[in-house]
């Protein structure tokens, strides 16, 4: 079963990536999402006038130029607003998420699904490690200490990187698509073609030594990986980046006009680990037992509900009782 031709199979073997296009129907999966957005902005905007932090509720502009607005007024990204997961610590009972039935139905959207299948076969769990990303245009934003924008392009990095090492055999799939089309001037991923083949490489803490990546916070080195097989993949709103959990990624810098808006999910065979257990997850399809899909999206935003209660009651005030990391910060490779 699945919706690939076993050519691309095989490509996305060889190469660690696969794009394929017009998978999502915009009216069917994108313009829910981006309607039910509308009013988390409109959540947050009253949420941030009414603690004194913005001039105003912006009500007039439009999405892009509100969510750039507010970014650039209060130099913040707010990206936990937006976002449907959670913090890894300091977790309180009111730390704000978004898990909207729009959200959900983008998750489990049957030719998605065809495809995921296709790639790690008919047993599909949602794998909580995702996000939402929110990229206003770098130009308006206030710069970080290396002097690059507080919301800026991703460092390089493997997403079996995030991962706890108990997740290590875990067939994890990573599925990337943009909400909004996302050419070369609004900072869409690139890629190491072939890096998949390799083994996780180290990611180190506050590195600076490389060239094409933002200074500071956990990275690859570029000295781990032919740098100059980057390739950058620029998408049009419908098409999915489907990629391995090893194959080395970064983003570039969106120097548009506009947001840079995109989704980040992860699926694996059910049963594997997550590498992120105090999360939920769900099944997404089982052809053995189809009776175990969710499709309630009211149940799954209450698993996070139950979740963030959880995560109260742990890794506060510099506490680690649950790791959610796997990397020390005195490896040879960072030097």
């Amino acid at each position: 079963m699945g919706s690939l031709t076993q050519a691309q199979v095989e490509s996305f073997n060889e190469q660690g990536y696969l794009v394929v296009e017009d998978l999502l129907e915009p009216e069917v999966v994108l313009d829910p999402v981006i309607e039910e957005y509308h009013g988390v902005l409109d959540r947050l905007a009253d949420y941030l006038h009414n603690k004194g932090e913005l001039a105003s509720r912006y009500e007039e502009l439009p999405f892009s130029e509100r969510i750039t607005q507010i970014s650039a007024e209060t130099g913040k990204n707010h990206q936990q607003f937006y976002d449907f997961s959670l913090p890894f610590k300091n977790v309180k009972p009111d730390t704000p998420f978004w898990t909207g039935p729009a959200v959900f139905n983008a998750f489990v959207y049957e030719p998605l699904l065809d495809v995921i299948e296709s790639l790690i076969g008919p047993e599909i769990y949602s794998n909580p490690v995702q996000h939402v990303r929110i990229k206003p245009p770098e130009q308006y934003l206030p710069k970080n200490d290396y002097g690059d924008a507080v919301i800026g392009k991703t460092a390089w990095h493997q997403d079996h990187g995030v991962v706890t090492p108990e997740a290590d055999d875990t067939r994890m799939l990573t599925v990337w698509f943009p909400l909004l089309d996302a050419p070369i001037e609004k900072g869409p991923l690139r890629i190491v073609p072939g890096s998949h083949k390799g083994d996780l490489l180290t990611h180190c803490l506050n590195y600076t030594g490389n060239k094409l990546s933002p200074p500071g916070g956990r990275q690859i080195p570029e000295k781990l990986f032919p740098v100059e097989m980057v390739k950058p993949v620029p998408l049009d709103r419908g098409s999915v980046l489907f990629l391995h959990k090893r194959t080395v990624h970064g983003s570039l810098s969106n120097v548009s006009e506009e947001v840079r808006w995109s989704f980040d999910l992860r699926y694996n065979p059910t049963g594997e680990p997550t590498g992120r257990h105090m999360f939920p997850g769900f099944v997404a399809r089982s052809r053995a037992n189809p009776e175990t899909e969710l499709r309630d999206p009211d149940h799954w935003s209450q698993l996070w509900l139950d979740a963030r209660e959880k995560m109260a009651l742990i890794n506060q005030d510099g506490e680690s009782d649950v790791k959610f990391g796997r990397w020390g910060d005195d490896h040879p490779d960072c030097a």
